[in-house]
């Protein structure tokens, strides 16, 4: 059961996950062209309760999954075990994220010891840190036992294929440390697929998917682990489409009719997510929601994020491009005080009478309504990329989870369709990869 975090004036929830009541605190407005009626603010309440709400990318650092700093204790991450209560979300697919480097040995090496440190992070939160609160589920059956016995849950995915390197038998690997899903490219080629940001001077390493990696793709299949499109290039999803034996998801995408991003999915490949029977999981980054809102936003804010960081005594990077650039030790050190620097800037923002606005849950639910009008109710999810540059005004966070819940209640789904979105689309496509997956290895082994 969830204890939720919510928007606006404090008020009493009435239950908890022992029935006794609990104070929180609402500390913003969502969408104010719709009044939240305390019978909507009810009905919004109960279905955040009863539906399983599943974000399907949430990066993290290696280092607060230790002993002594770790996910039972409020850190500045934006997911943690109080957060997630906190929020009412139950289930995080932490990701094992690998930065692109040079199609070498000694890269693939060094991406694949990065790998597997975040693979036994994830394991050490689940099986040595916190095994009372979390644990790590392998399939739809798992995620609905472990929130049936009120625990969190955890699943992985793995961002960027690089770390398979030239050899296939590392995905096996991958998939029986609990790897679920894979994408496999991230900001950059790798050995096995093209990228989206390709699209920048249309370079292309492959024009679209190499031979491995389309072996990659076969290989994914037989083992049970879904593909995620989200950042190769359109051309290698067209390939991937056509290789597949099973339904494919976007992990943390959005509409690019609405955000014209290459991260983004356009029309044509809604339709090819919808033939194919995936989902795609609409992310709260808000380049990616809307991209002229941040621009203007972002533009007010430079020299208010440049005065928090000099005051913390850090070093700011004033767009994606170039984080992205750095190495994954400076990534890592710039995403724990990232959100600090952000937060400051935010409280001074909004001191400044007539300050350009954030990107907010209202815009990244306009991306829900756009693919659900496009591709049905069955094909699209949520997601945050959270700890990965991912936050919006009212989404900040795993603690204010509900807010989404709260903004769909208010466009007018129904409890079957939030419950579709937050986690029964993904699951159904995760269950017909298995399924896939147990009839090749019976065909092959009669």
């Amino acid at each position: 059961m969830k204890s939720i975090k919510l928007l606006g004036l404090s008020f009493l929830l009435i239950m908890s996950c022992k029935d006794e009541p609990k104070q929180e605190q609402i500390i913003a407005e969502v969408n104010e062209d719709v009044i939240v009626t305390p019978e909507m603010m009810e009905r919004a309440k109960g279905i955040h309760e009863r539906v399983i709400t599943l974000d399907t990318h949430d990066d993290f650092n290696v280092n607060n999954f230790t002993d002594s700093i770790n996910y039972t204790q409020d850190l500045k991450s934006q997911v943690t075990l109080p957060k997630m209560k906190a929020g009412g979300l139950d289930v995080a697919w932490f990701i094992v994220y690998t930065g692109q480097d040079t199609l070498s040995a000694e890269g693939y090496a060094k991406a694949y010891e990065t790998a597997m440190g975040k693979f036994d992070a994830i394991h050490k939160l689940v099986t040595d840190i916190a095994p009372d609160q979390i644990e790590l589920a392998l399939t739809s059956d798992d995620v609905r036992r472990i929130h049936a016995s009120g625990k969190k849950i955890a699943m992985i995915g793995i961002e960027n294929g690089y770390p398979v390197g030239t050899d296939i038998k590392n995905v096996a690997k991958f998939y029986d440390l609990g790897g679920r899903y894979m994408s496999l490219a991230h900001n950059g080629h790798s050995q096995l697929s093209d990228s989206n940001t390709g699209e920048k001077d249309s370079v292309w390493l492959h024009n679209g998917l190499s031979p491995l990696g389309k072996e990659v793709i076969v290989e994914m299949n037989r083992l049970g682990m879904m593909i995620d499109v989200s950042h190769p290039s359109k051309e290698a999803m067209r390939q991937m489409i056509e290789l597949t034996k099973a339904p494919i998801i976007a992990s943390h995408s959005s509409a690019r009719a609405l955000c014209d991003h290459s991260r983004n999915l356009d029309d044509e490949q809604l339709q090819w997510m919808k033939d194919n029977n995936g989902v795609v999981q609409a992310v709260a980054l808000d380049a990616y929601v809307n991209a002229e809102k941040v621009a203007v936003r972002d533009e007010a804010l430079k020299s208010i994020q440049k005065e928090a960081a000099d005051s913390l005594g850090v070093k700011w990077y004033s767009s994606r491009e170039e984080v992205m650039a750095l190495s994954n030790e400076e990534q890592n050190e710039f995403f724990e005080y990232y959100g600090d620097v952000v937060r400051l800037a935010n409280e001074k923002a909004e001191t400044i009478e007539g300050f350009p606005p954030a990107v907010n849950v209202a815009d990244f639910v306009d991306h829900i309504d756009y693919m659900v009008d496009k591709i049905g109710i069955n094909h699209v999810g949520i997601s945050s990329d959270f700890d990965g540059g991912g936050g919006i005004e009212g989404w900040r966070d795993a603690s204010e989870t509900f807010n989404v819940t709260l903004e769909l209640v208010k466009r007018g789904y129904t409890e079957a369709e939030i419950s579709k979105l937050w986690s029964e689309n993904l699951l159904r496509v995760l269950d017909d990869v298995q399924a896939v997956a147990k009839d090749i290895q019976a065909k092959s082994n009669p």
